[in-house]
């Protein structure tokens, strides 16, 4: 009877054998990790602005709706005549809808509510874009009978551009300061790799009224002196740092 041949340990050193070498083969293909680094940087702009939207409101409470709403109505059409005499473009002039609420109060005797009257209001939008003219529409407009006047928003034709630009100079100050690093540590730097960026806008404070005589008005109207716009850019950057051989 022949003896049984037994291959299970050449087979193991087989395994074996192949396993060191797909390790030795993974550790020889594994790259250098790459150094890097991450910097931010600030730019801002200032610029004056040069168009204001104006939120001229009339409301109205009465006991009959008919009375209120003729009342913002008259209201109204004479502020939307105002801007034709100003010679205001009309495209950025808008009328919103007529807004209706009953109003009502409450009976605690009878445990009912009744109606006591009608609230309406309406509001005549105006981009303007000639600020000389803001203290003269904000006056003529009051006089008018606008009772809900809101605060000018003030803003740039050019915001886009002055945005780029802010976001431009964010850009120089991350590269400095990464050039910065890179002298300390004796690197020399590479390009970038990664770069996030924001841009935005932050308005003056509320326009500072100032009397000024306006010939046309016929007395002191109200002017308004707006301050600077400041426009800024936040940009972080990743770069390569290249190390020098020892």
């Amino acid at each position: 009877m022949k003896p049984t041949t037994c291959y299970v340990p050449v087979l193991a050193s087989v395994l074996l054998g192949c396993a060191l070498f797909a390790g030795l083969g993974a550790n020889a293909a594994e790259p250098d990790r790459p150094r890097l680094v991450t910097v931010s940087g600030q730019g801002e702009v200032q610029a004056e602005p040069d168009r204001a939207l104006v939120t001229l409101g009339v409301e109205s409470r009465k006991p009959k709706l008919d009375a209120a709403r003729a009342e913002v109505t008259k209201t109204v059409e004479a502020v939307l005549k105002l801007t034709r005499d100003m010679k205001l473009d009309q495209k950025y002039v808008r009328a919103t809808r007529v807004n209706v609420q009953p109003e009502y109060n409450w009976d605690n005797n009878a445990r009912e509510r009744n109606l006591i009257g009608y609230f309406v209001s309406r509001q005549v939008e105006v981009e303007l874009r000639d600020l000389e003219k803001l203290g003269l529409l904000l006056e003529r407009a009051t006089d008018l009978g606008v009772n809900q006047l809101g605060e000018p928003r003030l803003d740039s034709s050019k915001r886009r551009d002055l945005e780029r630009e802010a976001l431009g100079k964010a850009v120089e100050d991350a590269r400095l300061n990464a050039e910065a690093i890179a002298k300390a540590a004796r690197a020399q730097l590479g390009p970038a790799r990664t770069i996030s960026a924001s841009s935005g806008f932050v308005a003056p404070p509320v326009p500072m009224r100032v009397k000024a005589m306006a010939a046309d008005a016929g007395g002191a109207a109200e002017s308004y002196q707006s301050g600077q716009m400041n426009f800024t850019g936040t940009v972080q950057i990743e770069y390569d740092l290249i190390v020098a051989s020892p």
